[in-house]
């Protein structure tokens, strides 16, 4: 019984502490990669909103929308590609390979561990803080 806890305990030493995301530097990735599509309020009324096949998420909706709990698993694939949306002839971002970067690990409201780059944690972190009250 302690060498199968050893076992466990030797594997979590391995994985990373659980990051956090930077709010102004993911106010700044936003405004700069995601703004012209979803709008600088992030309401889904960006310039390009006429140019796409599905329009764009109003982002500040994202918790009443699921519940009362900010998915991060669907807002982190839909980011980086894992969950692809193709809202006009590709992949959404066209310039997903920029969020490519350090490697965190965020951690879900379940406790699970999610890998992700450090610029998602930062757009993750910044989407969160303009949630509407319910």
């Amino acid at each position: 019984m302690l060498r199968a806890w050893m076992v466990v305990a030797t594997g979590l030493a391995g994985l990373p502490a659980f990051a956090e995301g930077d709010v102004a530097t993911g106010e700044r990735l936003y405004q700069g990669n995601c703004a012209v599509c979803h709008g600088i309020e992030a309401t889904g009324q960006g310039p390009m909103v006429t140019a796409l096949i599905v329009q764009p998420a109003d982002l500040t909706t994202l918790v009443q929308r699921y519940g009362g709990v900010f998915p991060l698993e669907r807002v982190a694939a839909r980011i980086d590609g894992r969950d692809p949306l193709v809202s006009h002839g590709s992949s959404m971002p066209v310039y997903g390979s920029f969020f490519e970067g350090r490697d965190v690990v965020l951690k879900t409201d379940a406790g699970q561990p999610l890998m992700t780059s450090q610029p998602i944690a930062d757009l993750v972190a910044w989407l969160k803080t303009i949630q509407k009250a319910d």
